[in-house]
C-alpha cells in the first residue's frame, strides 16, 4: 500500500498560517477594537467616574508647572494667591505642597487597555503591541493567498483591497 503524500504548496501553507494566526489574535483584536472605540471618546466623560486625589508635591511650584506635573489636559489656573493656587477642580498649597483635586478617569480595566493601545517604545508592553501589529499585517497580506491568482474571486478581492487602501488614503487627507 502506497502512502499518498500531500504536496506542500505556498498557497496551502499561507492559508494554514492565516487561519491559525487569525484564531490566535482574536482576543487581542477584540480588546484593541473595544479600546479604540473608547479612545474615540476620550475627550468626553463617556464611561468615566470622578476620583478625588490628595497628594503632596514639591512646595513653591509655579502655577504654570502644575498642569505638567499632574499630567492634566486643559489645565487652567483660576486664581492665584500668596499661599494658594486655585485651578479648575482643585487647589494647590504653595507652602506645604499639598494638592487636592478631582479628576474623571476610566474604570481600571479600561485604563489598562488604554496603556496597551498607547504604549511607547520605552515600555516593556510595547513588544506585545509590536508583535500584534506585525501579525495583523501578515493577516492582511496572507489573505491574498486565499484564492489562486488566475481566478475571478482573486481579482475581486484585489479590487476590494484597492478600495480599502483608497479609503484609508482619503481619510488621511480629511
Amino acid at each position: 500500500m502506497k502512502h499518498k503524500t500531500k504536496r506542500k504548496t505556498l498557497n496551502r501553507d499561507m492559508r494554514s498560517l492565516h487561519r491559525n494566526i487569525g484564531f490566535f489574535v482574536v482576543g487581542l483584536i477584540i480588546i484593541f477594537s473595544i479600546n479604540g472605540i473608547v479612545l474615540i471618546y476620550r475627550n468626553t466623560e463617556f464611561l468615566k467616574k470622578e476620583k478625588f486625589v490628595e497628594k503632596t508635591l514639591d512646595p513653591n511650584l509655579e502655577a504654570s508647572e502644575l498642569g505638567k506635573v499632574l499630567y492634566l489636559r486643559n489645565f487652567k489656573v483660576l486664581k492665584e494667591e500668596e499661599e494658594m493656587v486655585y485651578f479648575q477642580d482643585g487647589t494647590y498649597n504653595k507652602v506645604t505642597g499639598d494638592i487636592k483635586y478631582s479628576s474623571k478617569e476610566l474604570p481600571a480595566f479600561l485604563s489598562k487597555f488604554n496603556k496597551l493601545h498607547m504604549s511607547s517604545s520605552i515600555e516593556l508592553v510595547h513588544w506585545a503591541s509590536l508583535i500584534f501589529g506585525i501579525l495583523l499585517m501578515f493577516l492582511a497580506i496572507s489573505s491574498f493567498w486565499m484564492y489562486k491568482p488566475q481566478t475571478r474571486m482573486f481579482r475581486r478581492r484585489v479590487f476590494i483591497a484597492f478600495i480599502g487602501v483608497t479609503f484609508a488614503v482619503i481619510l488621511l487627507f480629511l
